[in-house]
């Protein structure tokens, strides 16, 4: 389905971002990873990846955190695989604290990493998807991009900030063959959300699975976490040409958190 094509997904190393690159690889796009880890363990990724689908993978550590790298990375896939067809924002980090204890650097961050980022990738990728007048732009946000959750302050204001960055750019290429949609995943056993399970079972003395139950309780109602390989599959449904009228939207996969 998308043979020819060139992905970018952020945050790909593990993860969301890795079954989302997985994904998009196993419909023949070839992809440049991102993300931080073991330089063994990525070139392992990239090669394997590679190997599987037949693609071709390269790898960028841009930090995304700044500007200029993050703009570098959109130039390096370029340079290095021809083009860029299909973006994927999906780095993120997430810090949790009551507001008035909220760290500024920590803000700035958040914010930096989980929306900025996602502006700038953005930008410096419209001018040739415009030139090819084709483009996927998929911004990975959050069922807190759609809710709130307290002492998470920085996480929902720039993943409410993404979903709304998700309909401008939509909008502004609405009579073009570029599309801009948000994902909002609810619970993924990621790394992220590992640390939260291993912090909730640390705060209240219990063992992970039962910390993992209560996690899952709260909000999700299906008691299931999402996986990659789904959220994978979103994408690669919003790429392709039965999703080329998908403009703007913000598709919730969340074990039916924001049905409440």
């Amino acid at each position: 389905m998308l043979k020819g094509k060139v992905a970018v997904v952020t945050g790909s190393t593990s993860g969301i971002g890795l079954g989302i690159a997985r994904a998009l690889a196993a419909e023949g796009a070839d992809i440049m990873l991102n993300g931080f880890g073991d330089p063994a363990e990525i070139e392992a990724i990239r090669t394997g990846i590679a190997a599987e689908f037949g693609v071709r993978t390269a790898y960028n550590g841009a930090d995304l955190s700044k500007p200029a790298e993050t703009t570098g990375l959109i130039e390096a896939a370029t340079a290095e695989l021809g083009r860029v067809d299909i973006l994927v924002n999906n780095a993120g980090i997430q810090f949790v604290a009551p507001v008035e204890a909220f760290p500024d650097d920590k803000w700035e961050l958040v914010v930096a990493i989980n929306l900025s980022a996602c502006f700038y990738a953005t930008k410096a990728v419209i001018p040739q998807m415009r030139a090819r007048n084709w483009g996927r732009i998929v911004n990975i946000a959050s069922a807190h991009g759609l809710t709130a959750s307290i002492n998470k302050a920085a996480y929902v204001a720039a993943k409410h900030g993404l979903v709304g960055l998700t309909k401008v750019v939509a909008l502004e290429t609405a009579e073009t063959g570029i599309t801009c949609n948000a994902i909002c995943p609810g619970w993924v056993l990621t790394p992220l959300v590992q640390k939260q399970i291993d912090a909730l079972a640390e705060r209240k003395g219990i063992d992970a699975d039962q910390a993992r139950r209560e996690l899952l309780s709260e909000r999700q109602p299906s008691k299931q976490f999402v996986t990659p390989a789904q959220l994978g599959a979103l994408a690669v449904f919003m790429c392709s040409e039965a999703g080329a009228e998908l403009r703007g939207a913000a598709v919730n996969m969340d074990g039916g958190w924001c049905a409440q």
